[in-house]
């Protein structure tokens, strides 16, 4: 296995081919200044030699570095052919892991350029991230590939995509929308050193990292597929979920991967073959894989049995809500006599309708109402997890009995929060909202198809668990 240490902690970083614009290595200075990276960085490029960005000194070439001035991670942004040059000077100055953010390699039929780059590589024993991607992510030392990435703390989500630009999107929802910050992120392109099966097998052993999010466009060997369905299994039963984005299973689509990233796709029915052999969480698109990524982040423990207790303010609501979950396998069991009996005790004959779903009508507005709701279906043996909607009235009060339930409540709260208005001022309320309830480990979702499909993706893995801990013993 790869000794990652100096590509996520490195001791410096280089970046070729820097200059004074708002893209190629001049994206990546303005990036690491930008986030607040703290270790050296050295500049490279013949064309600025003695000049200063950003107050940094450019240097000529990374030879002309004193050898005491260790670097560990390069970042190469010139053109492609002059990457296998570049490279044999990293070489020479003993450089271990560099990124290749060029492209014009396989992808557009330039083999050549990859083989030889492999040479200079096994000659000098570099490890080549790429090429045609943006590299690596570690907010726990501000280490950044763009501008749009936060200041945010680290988090326990790895994340491993080949496309450098979904890389960035994903990675920025998770944190600012989702309350779901990464542990590393790595966009790796091509592959043609370094791969995917590399990363996950790193996220194994990595205690930072608790899930891990893979968007895979191909895989290029049988060799490395193998070892993919191994390590994946591994992951799985280690309970670190792997939450799988297989793109390209239509023919458009794998295409446009040929194009891309230079390697072929798959069938749909191998993936879900793949999926259920090694307990992979697979899903169809960005907002799937996020919403489950914050699944697992904000809860960790979740109920096999599926029996979901569903309030809302509103009949029509928790109909549609109810609907939705029985169609992704959730179940909406009858309430307890005894439960019922306690809601009669403070919720009117009027406008309520006392059973799964809970319509509460107008008392669904008042804070101390929403707080005892919750707590009662909480204390229901029937139930196993307490779903409430929330669209609107996110006022301090509300956040306040929703805080106080959650302390008294032994069983998974979700909130489903979908936009009913384009207003600021609600707005501005919901974000206050979100960052409180995020604090407290309760995710948010903001439709209900998306809260079924996570609900039903984290019970579908825990019954994967359940079913192999079972063969285990017999």
């Amino acid at each position: 296995m790869v000794n990652f240490e100096k590509l996520f902690n490195p001791r410096s970083v280089g970046i070729i081919g820097v200059n004074d614009k708002l893209f190629g290595g001049g994206y990546f200075l303005k990036s690491l200044v930008n986030l607040g990276f703290e270790k050296p960085l050295y500049l490279f490029n013949p064309r600025l030699k003695g000049e200063k960005l950003n107050g940094y000194t450019v240097y000529g070439s990374i030879l002309d570095v004193e050898d005491d001035h260790e670097i560990d991670y390069v970042i190469i942004a010139v053109p492609a052919k002059l990457c296998p040059q570049i490279l044999e000077e990293c070489g020479k100055k003993n450089i271990p892991f560099v990124t290749i953010f060029t492209s014009g390699f396989s992808e557009i039929g330039n083999d050549y350029l990859e083989e030889a780059l492999l040479d200079i590589a096994n000659k000098y024993d570099i490890r080549i991230i790429g090429p045609n991607c943006l590299g690596v992510y570690v907010p726990k030392i501000r280490l950044t590939f763009s501008l749009g990435l936060l200041r945010e703390h680290s988090g326990s989500l790895g994340m491993i995509f080949q496309s450098g630009g979904l890389a960035i999107y994903v990675a920025a929802m998770a944190q600012s929308i989702y309350g779901t910050n990464p542990s590393k992120v790595l966009s790796i392109g091509n592959q043609i050193d370094l791969n995917f099966v590399d990363f996950l097998e790193y996220f194994l052993n990595d205690k930072e990292t608790q899930s891990v999010a893979l968007y895979l466009e191909n895989i290029k060997s049988i060799e490395i597929g193998r070892k993919f369905l191994d390590v994946v299994k591994k992951l799985s039963l280690a309970g670190k979920p792997v939450l799988l984005w297989k793109v390209g299973t239509g023919e458009a689509t794998k295409e446009a991967i040929m194009s891309h990233t230079g390697g072929l796709a798959g069938n749909k029915k191998i993936w879900q073959a793949v999926a259920k052999q090694t307990g992979a969480c697979l899903v169809n698109n960005s907002h799937e894989l996020i919403n489950i990524a914050m699944v697992f982040n904000h809860i960790s423990h979740f109920p096999m049995d599926r029996n979901m207790a569903i309030t809302t303010v509103g009949g029509g609501a928790s109909i549609e809500t109810t609907d939705v979950f029985e169609q992704y396998n959730l179940k909406i069991p009858k309430l307890a006599p005894e439960t019922i009996d306690k809601f009669k005790e403070f919720l009117p004959d009027v406008n309520t309708i006392l059973r799964n779903p809970l319509d509460l009508g107008a008392s669904g507005n008042i804070p101390n109402v929403f707080y005892q709701t919750l707590v009662t279906l909480d204390s229901d043996p029937n139930i196993s997890a307490v779903v409430f909607i929330k669209v609107y009235n996110y006022s301090h009060d509300f956040r306040k009995a929703i805080k106080k339930a959650y302390n008294e409540m032994k069983k998974p709260l979700i909130c489903i929060a979908y936009k009913v208005v384009d207003d600021t001022s609600d707005y501005a309320g919901k974000l206050l909202f979100k960052r409180e309830l995020f604090n407290l480990k309760v995710p948010i979702f903001e439709s209900i198809e998306l809260a079924a499909k996570s609900l039903d993706v984290m019970c579908s893995y825990n019954e994967f668990l359940e079913k192999h801990k079972n063969h285990l013993k017999k």
